[in-house]
Parts: C-alpha cells; sequence; structure tokens
C-alpha cells in the first residue's frame, strides 16, 4: 500500500523538472559573469559584408584621386571591386539616364548631376564632395611666356578648350566672360583630360584645365594661375544611383569619398575641401 509521504514525492518530481529546465534556459541567455551577449553577428545591428563590383562613373578629372580611392575599398573590403568609367560629365550623365548600369555617379558641376536628378535616377539628393579651379596648362617651360588669361587671345598662339557642355568648358567661358576676353581656339575637346592632353603632345600651346590635372601631369605641362570667379569654381556632388546593382557598395564607397581618408587623398591632389 501507498503511503501519503510516496504521493508527495511524486507530486514534487515534476516540478523540479520545470525548474531545472528554466535554469537552463536562463544560462543560455547569459554569459559565465552573469551579463547578456551582444547580439549575433547576423542581426540588424550587425553591417553587411560587402562582395560584389561597384560601377563608379565620374568625372574625367578625378581619375588620379578616385583610382586611389577605389584602391583602399578594395583593400578595406575584400571581396569587392571598383570599376571606374570615367569621362566628361554631360555624357557620363546622358548613360546613366538612358539606361546604362552603374552604381555611383560623381560629377564635375550642380548643373550635369541636375540631369540624372531631373530623371529621378538617383536615390538620395547628392552632396558636395569636393571643388576644383581652372588654372592655364603651358607647354614645359613656358616658352610663349603666357602670364594670363588675355595672353591666350595671342592669334598666334594654339588654345584649346574643354566644350561649352562639359564642366571645364562652362567654368573656362565664365572665366572667360567676366574678364571680357575672347579666344578662339583651335578646337574643343569633351573633357578635361582630352584638352590636357593636346598641351601633353605639344599638339597645342595652352589650354584651360582644372589645377587638379595640371598637378597629376607633372612635369609634362606647367601650370599658371590666375584670378578666378567664385562662380566658375566648379562644386562636385556624388550620389547614389536608382538602378544600383550594389546599393550596400555603393554608399560605402560614397562614405569614402566623404571621410577624413576620402578628403585627404582629393586635398593632396588639388582639389578645394567642399
Amino acid at each position: 500500500m501507498k503511503t501519503r509521504s510516496t504521493r508527495r514525492t511524486r507530486r514534487i518530481l515534476p516540478l523540479a523538472g520545470v525548474g531545472a529546465a528554466a535554469l537552463l534556459a536562463l544560462s543560455a541567455c547569459s554569459d559565465s559573469d552573469g551579463s547578456t551577449p551582444a547580439k549575433a553577428a547576423g542581426s540588424d545591428s550587425a553591417s553587411p559584408k560587402l562582395s560584389g563590383t561597384v560601377t563608379v562613373l565620374a568625372a574625367a578629372s578625378l581619375k588620379e584621386s578616385f583610382t586611389t580611392l577605389g584602391k583602399q575599398f578594395e583593400q578595406q573590403h575584400p571581396g569587392t571591386k571598383v570599376a571606374f568609367n570615367f569621362g566628361g560629365s554631360d555624357t557620363l550623365a546622358a548613360s546613366i539616364t538612358s539606361g546604362a548600369p552603374a552604381d555611383v555617379f560623381a560629377a564635375a558641376s550642380p548643373k550635369t548631376m541636375s540631369i540624372v536628378t531631373d530623371k529621378k535616377d538617383t536615390t538620395s539628393a547628392p552632396s558636395t564632395f569636393a571643388r576644383n579651379q581652372l588654372e592655364i596648362a603651358t607647354l614645359p617651360g613656358n616658352p610663349d611666356k603666357v602670364s594670363s588669361l588675355k595672353d591666350l587671345t595671342d592669334p598666334g598662339l594654339k588654345v584649346v578648350l574643354c566644350d561649352k557642355t562639359v564642366p571645364c568648358g562652362a567654368a573656362a567661358q565664365k572665366v572667360l566672360d567676366a574678364g571680357g576676353i575672347k579666344v578662339t581656339p583651335v578646337s574643343y575637346e569633351q573633357d578635361v583630360k582630352a584638352a590636357l592632353n593636346k598641351v601633353e603632345l605639344k599638339e597645342a600651346d595652352a589650354s584651360l584645365v582644372y589645377k587638379t590635372d595640371v598637378k597629376s601631369a607633372g612635369g609634362k605641362v606647367q601650370g599658371v594661375e590666375f584670378s578666378t570667379p567664385k562662380d566658375a569654381i566648379n562644386d562636385y556632388p556624388i550620389a547614389p544611383l536608382k538602378n544600383a546593382r550594389n546599393a550596400d557598395a555603393a554608399a560605402a564607397f560614397i562614405a569614402l569619398v566623404k571621410s577624413p581618408d576620402g578628403q585627404k587623398v582629393l586635398t593632396q591632389a588639388g582639389f578645394l575641401k567642399p
């Protein structure tokens, strides 16, 4: 015959089992020191691991500095690759609005960026990350003794300018108009690198290009500074694109460009701070 104490024991055992299970659950949710552990690496608070290619369309004048930043980005994010397409900002903007696949657009003027934003082809408002101003590029040693913008009117001097539709050409026109100077170039070029190249190859005696381009050319050209009106100093905007195939990497690249490290590369290249 079962005693009363035996029946009491049977009722207590299941309760003890529940207590042990609860204790194990609490242990699993706590560290050995009793603190709550951090969220798992795959939680929403963790930044995503970047991979794949990020395609950046950028103004020709950004070639040297952005190439440097692209290498930095790939080192910071193993498994990624930055693919660049450099050219005239207006041409790049037209390709974006025509549906060319790209993740980031960096233009040499707000006007050319507006070609893209007017079509609502960016996912957020552009932000200015640098500024640039013009300088006269002459042959090494400045054999024609160019010392001012007025000297570019010499009919014996072969001058090339950027096309007026691209930022460097629009800025050059503002500078010349402000000084009441009329220059008849031997050619108009589609981007600033093409204009600079004419001087480097001695196919032209002088050109109006950005200070950054004179600096990147090293001893291949010589720069002649002049007073630049404020409205002829170009702001450089950057924005992520609506058709981006790698939106996370696009955001990270833009963040690098605007970071102290990115700004250091740009200022070393001769860009002005935004």
